[in-house]
């Protein structure tokens, strides 16, 4: 990818940008070590990427952002206007939402899961309620034209959409807290709770994470956490 991009522009890269810190977003960040002018993440993403790390023992593989954001960052680039957004904790508690202004592209990292069963990292400060909250600030911040690129699809081709992918995901979220939700009052053990193949009123939603959510949601309304 280094190469393609050379090929492209002569210039070195003046940023790198991190959605969050799971390793499948920020592993590559070393093949970028003297090429990249800045690495930017949101600073809990720093904070989460550095404590997985440390546990990991893998410090020497790391390239830590060196300029991060709490609500907000904005740059300049060439003729590009970049654009960071924070909406609170979701798939983790440092997910940045990364808008690219004037060709108005919005990449929405993990806070997007087109189609596929989410990773909710409750390790990192993940929340399944303020996820619909962030989901509905990202609604009403972008508009109609919007492009949205997506972390993960359950369909590898699709991980661009529009507005209404995000409502579908959001409306996965909001029945999966309500089942789980219902079972809870129900008296239904965790365990039994995780035995769920489906939740209900979804049908769109697929691959094997399922529950991923399902523990999540659980936990969320158990401890109020």
């Amino acid at each position: 990818m280094i190469d393609a991009l050379k090929k492209t522009d002569d210039k070195p890269f003046p940023l790198l940008i991190n959605t969050h810190h799971h390793g499948d977003h920020t592993s590559g960040n070393i093949a970028f070590k003297g090429l990249a002018g800045h690495v930017v993440a949101h600073e809990n993403s720093l904070k989460n990427q550095k404590a997985v790390a440390e546990k990991a023992k893998t410090e020497d593989k790391q390239l830590y952002p060196d300029i991060t954001f709490t609500d907000s960052w904005k740059q300049k680039v060439g003729g590009e206007s970049i654009r960071a957004y924070y909406f609170g904790p979701g798939h983790t508690d440092g997910d940045g939402l990364i808008h690219f202004e004037n060709a108005n592209v919005l990449h929405m990292g993990d806070l997007m899961s087109n189609r596929r069963y989410p990773n909710v990292d409750k390790s990192a400060g993940a929340s399944v309620k303020n996820w619909i909250v962030a989901l509905d600030k990202t609604l009403s911040t972008f508009d109609n034209k919007t492009i949205f690129v997506f972390g993960h699809a359950f369909d590898p081709e699709k991980i661009t959409g529009g507005k209404e992918d995000i409502k579908a995901f959001k409306d996965y979220l909001e029945k999966l807290l309500v089942f789980v939700g219902g079972e809870v009052k129900a008296g239904k053990s965790k365990e039994e709770v995780l035995k769920a193949t489906a939740i209900p009123g979804v049908t769109e939603w697929q691959g094997d994470g399922i529950i991923r959510s399902l523990q999540a949601a659980y936990d969320e309304i158990t401890t109020g956490k």
